[in-house]
């Protein structure tokens, strides 16, 4: 085994915690976000009011499964009722609970901005999965809701147009995919971060990094479309595919998807003895 952690650094990557939107909007792991942080105006961190001002303008407007526009709330402190708690609260009243200051909340509403139908989908689906469980607000989770909660906090929307590439993702070869078939990557593959637990992640970026990818077919047509129209096809695919009884029923629809090996998303990805690093690019388990 080859491990190269004392090699790099991740020279490409830039880490903080501090609120810095053009640090954000440098790096491939926010791509998805990049228009709606470049409409973040101001030197300090987003407020609810900033949120919801950007909500505002979005058309069509948003709204949840159950008919509701969306809104972005205080989160209320303590244990709460079934009614009141984040799912049911939102797909109910259409309110997002969203704690002032916080990276992770933050990044929450951003991809609701950025993904409404597929966000709402997965709302949909927690909704039907909670309130069909033996007693309602019961902490039953089964398969079916950890697939939407991997999907939702780690989650990375994998679209291919060439089949031998996401079997090659699918068996774990990730040197062959990443290194060798890099150029076919580039022109038949995309990757969008998706899961805002996972954009938190990425403001220390960190070889480990890994997603959880959900592969979807799309036509050699989806790469040739501009970013905005990427991602709202994104977003009605992935609605699309949760609107699907059999789809979203288990973690094994998800594979992990090492982030920093994505062909120019790390100064690391440069080099062909990152890829021997087995620690990080695990191979596929023997069954």
């Amino acid at each position: 085994m080859i491990n190269t952690w004392g090699w790099f650094t991740l020279r490409g990557m830039k880490s903080s915690t501090e609120w810095n939107p053009l640090t954000l909007l440098e790096s491939p792991l926010f791509a998805p976000l990049h228009p709606v942080l470049a409409r973040l105006k101001g030197g300090e961190f987003p407020t609810l009011q900033d949120c919801n001002a950007l909500l505002a303008e979005h058309r069509p407007p948003i709204a949840v499964h159950s008919g509701m526009p969306l809104r972005f709330v205080e989160q209320e402190p303590g244990k709460l009722p079934f009614e009141a708690q984040y799912e049911p609260r939102c797909y109910k009243r259409g309110e997002v609970q969203t704690r002032e200051h916080n990276w992770h909340d933050l990044f929450n509403a951003l991809v609701w901005l950025t993904f409404p139908k597929a966000k709402a989908a997965i709302n949909a689906r927690h909704y039907r999965n909670l309130t069909g469980a033996p007693v309602v607000g019961t902490s039953q989770r089964g398969s079916g809701r950890d697939m939407l909660t991997l999907l939702d906090e780690s989650g990375v929307l994998v679209v291919y147009a060439d089949a031998e590439l996401a079997g090659m993702l699918r068996g774990f070869q990730w040197k062959e995919l990443f290194w060798h078939q890099r150029e076919r990557v580039n022109s038949a593959m995309g990757f969008y971060v998706f899961g805002h637990g996972l954009h938190e992640k990425a403001l220390q970026p960190y070889i480990g990094m890994t997603g959880q990818g959900l592969l979807l077919a799309v036509e050699p047509e989806f790469f040739t479309l501009s970013q905005g129209q990427c991602l709202v096809r994104l977003d009605e695919l992935l609605a699309e595919y949760l609107a699907s009884p059999e789809h979203g029923q288990s973690p094994r629809e998800l594979a992990p998807v090492p982030l920093l090996g994505v062909p120019g998303w790390s100064e690391e990805s440069k080099y062909s003895i990152f890829y021997d690093d087995y620690g990080y690019f695990r191979r596929a388990r023997l069954s």
